[in-house]
């Protein structure tokens, strides 16, 4: 088969990839060819003998090659499914892992009807809006300490629809906002410093500093979150939180040491413990 055809495209894009360390290079050839061709799967299924312009070819190449040097699908083609649904990202926010969809499937259940919300942190705005597009009786807000993240976040609420019931505020952890909230939610940076350097060029030279560093422990922001959660957190309300693999003993000790109660441990496909939920003991 000519080697300008999709196929072979795709087993050249493959072998390249796999050269270069990808976990996924199969996945990642294919997503980035129908990307830069403007195709769907079933058109590479369909016509695996169908040749690019040489102007998509040159976009496929471009691709590749950035893929080779380790920057993350999502960032090269600026935008990440997340719980079914498309968010743009930038290289001002995190990128929303499926990890992460761990903090919905716990949220879910106890956010109630009409009920309000409050994201800390909130990157791309994937875990507020995602909530709020499950639960259309739902309002919300997001902070995060990054006006340009902010931007990202609102983008992604009105492309999704919920723009009319989710508000953005800019600053630090709850400085920023006033009241109560039936959940309160936060996928914080819990990457002890020096622990940064260690972590993969797709996450280490692409993700925000400012998304990734939990301070010398990794448990910097959690001991800031369960410290003001009491106080913005309505009668009955949970809070839950994203951590890393091996935070959980110590987060718990967090929370307990602010008078909340551990209720509940969510694992991600991993199987790693990826989410805890708290009550105010004091509530």
């Amino acid at each position: 088969m000519p080697p300008d055809r999709l196929a072979a495209l795709l087993a050249a894009a493959t072998a390249r990839l796999t050269a270069a360390g990808s976990g996924t290079p199969t996945l990642d050839a294919r997503l980035l060819l129908q990307a830069a061709a403007g195709l769907t799967r079933e058109d590479l299924i369909l016509g695996p003998d169908r040749a690019l312009t040489e102007e998509k070819l040159a976009r496929f190449d471009s691709f590749i090659a950035r893929r080779e040097r380790h920057e993350p699908v999502s960032r090269i083609l600026g935008e990440r499914e997340f719980y079914g649904r498309v968010f743009r990202v930038t290289p001002d926010t995190l990128d929303p892992r499926p990890d992460t969809e761990t903090l919905i499937e716990a949220a879910l259940p106890l956010l109630p009807k009409s009920g309000r919300l409050l994201d800390l942190g909130a990157g791309t705005g994937a875990i507020a809006i995602t909530l709020l597009a499950e639960r259309p009786d739902a309002t919300g807000i997001a902070t995060d300490l990054s006006a340009a993240a902010l931007a990202v976040a609102r983008e992604n609420a009105a492309r999704l629809g919920v723009a009319c019931r989710l508000t953005f505020a800019e600053g630090s952890w709850f400085a920023p906002v006033s009241g109560s909230f039936d959940i309160i939610l936060s996928n914080p940076p819990y990457i002890p410093d020096r622990d940064i350097a260690c972590l993969s060029p797709d996450v280490r030279n692409h993700d925000p500093d400012l998304a990734l560093s939990g301070g010398a422990d990794g448990l910097g922001p959690y001991r800031i979150i369960a410290t003001g959660a009491a106080a913005h957190l309505a009668a009955a309300g949970h809070v839950l939180v994203e951590i890393g693999a091996g935070q959980a003993e110590d987060v718990e000790a967090i929370f307990a040491q602010s008078g909340f109660r551990s209720v509940g441990r969510r694992r991600d496909l991993g199987g790693h413990t990826r989410c805890l939920v708290f009550v105010c003991s004091q509530k």
